[in-house]
């Protein structure tokens, strides 16, 4: 690529933009009418857009936890958590709202009452000292499937995650 397209290409890197492949999530704060925010995640980029307005990125093969909130003059119309791994290029992933490219889903919910579950599972985590992002995406995974089938999901704990860290260093 020369001249005009090398610039135009979306996954070349500015100076002051993000690094190649960041996923990239649009957030909105608009007091008591829309709120996105991230929950946890190590962002690699942010960029303010106004005052309401933001864009943050994540490194591939990072996760994060995105959580959407909206209501109206009668009350809350959405309330959605998604925790997500921001992949790696040529990685198959699924697209989400306000969110480019899309990533790896480990967790999806809706409605406030299961959001607020979900929030006291990442509160329980880390209160035993492990970071959100560090916690076995297959936790992820399980809480999802245990609140959508209407059980409770098992606590993850330190044996679990040092046992997650191993198998990390092993494979490949």
């Amino acid at each position: 690529m020369t001249g005009h397209a090398a610039r135009r290409a979306p996954w070349r890197s500015s100076s002051d933009g993000p690094a190649p492949f960041t996923t990239l999530v649009r957030l909105t704060w608009r007091q008591k009418k829309i709120e996105h925010w991230i929950r946890f995640g190590h962002k690699t980029h942010e960029q303010i857009l106004d005052r309401n307005r933001s864009v943050v990125g994540f490194a591939p093969n990072t996760v994060f936890a995105f959580v959407r909130w909206a209501a109206n003059d009668y009350g809350t119309i959405v309330s959605r958590m998604d925790i997500v791994r921001a992949v790696r290029r040529g990685e198959p992933f699924q697209t989400l709202p306000f969110v480019r490219p899309g990533g790896e889903i480990l967790l999806k919910v809706e409605n406030w009452p299961t959001v607020e579950r979900v929030l006291r599972q990442i509160d329980a985590i880390e209160a035993i000292g492990i970071h959100p992002v560090d916690v076995d995406p297959d936790h992820w995974r399980h809480v999802h499937h245990c609140l959508r089938a209407g059980e409770q999901p098992t606590a993850y704990t330190a044996l679990r995650h040092e046992a997650w860290l191993m198998r990390r260093r092993i494979a490949p």
